[in-house]
């Protein structure tokens, strides 16, 4: 009977093994988040029936959850969602994937030890608030606005292609100032920093820090003094701390590990 396959969520530091009994696995079943060890290295895995784990709002929380419980714990190296060892022995697979890529999982590991990922989204709090501030500071966009607002669309068609493209340009530079004012009072506290890309019109700024635990408070001290200064047009979404998810992605490739 061949054995069942193992789910890996993420590689920690324990030379024990260990179970983590309050939090599910990934697809429900009745197996318990466990570890696979290999000298003081680990793997948190589950038993597993699939081997392909669709990318569905259920399967990416089970697959977090799993990583911030064990984040409670110890400091851990986040693996690429989907990761299934599932031929041969997967015990012995995720075992070699341990020993032989000991030297670059204790290299991290060391990298983020005492440190947290803490994340932040900056939006505008209402889609016009950026528009009428680029009116106030640019009266060439609003003197083209006003001189066409009565004529007919047909007769001024060009023009407000140029003011479309006008405007475009003066939202894109005031986004760009505001972020950089957000992200400049933050960097200094952090050792390193991720901006991610903006995913709607209303969004400023999208980034993750990766902040020393001594220095979380600061952070956090930080963040209030941004809200309390531009609280009246930019809300913010303060996350964390989470597990490293975007300075630390292990990504294993089976057949090349047991070509290794």
């Amino acid at each position: 009977m061949s054995e069942p396959g193992k789910y890996v969520y993420c590689i920690v530091r324990c030379p024990e093994e260990r179970s983590f009994d309050s939090v599910s696995p990934i697809g429900g079943g009745p197996g318990k988040v466990h570890t696979v060890r290999c000298g003081d290295l680990a793997a948190v895995v589950s038993d597993c029936a699939l081997s392909q784990y669709e990318s569905t709002r259920i399967n990416m929380l089970a697959h977090e959850r799993v990583q911030e419980t064990v984040m409670l714990e110890l400091a851990l190296l986040p693996v690429r969602f989907g990761t299934v060892a599932n031929s041969g022995s997967p015990v012995d697979a995720i075992t070699r994937l341990l020993r032989d890529r000991q030297q670059e999982f204790h290299g991290l590991l060391a990298d983020i030890a005492g440190k947290a990922e803490l994340g932040l989204k900056a939006l505008w709090k209402d889609d016009k608030i950026a528009f009428q501030d680029v009116l106030s500071e640019r009266p060439d966009i609003k003197r083209l606005r006003d001189s066409i607002a009565s004529l007919p669309p047909a007769a001024t068609r060009y023009e407000r292609i140029h003011l479309g493209e006008m405007v475009k340009e003066a939202l894109d530079q005031k986004r760009a100032a505001v972020a950089e004012k957000i992200l400049a009072g933050l960097r200094p506290i952090a050792v390193a920093t991720v901006e991610n890309k903006v995913m709607m019109d209303r969004m400023i700024a999208n980034a993750a820090f990766l902040v020393e635990a001594a220095r979380e408070k600061e952070f956090d001290s930080a963040v209030s003094r941004l809200d309390a200064d531009m609280g009246a047009k930019v809300q913010f979404r303060y996350i964390g701390p989470v597990p490293p998810y975007n300075f630390v992605n292990i990504i294993v490739n089976w057949n090349r590990e047991e070509g290794a």
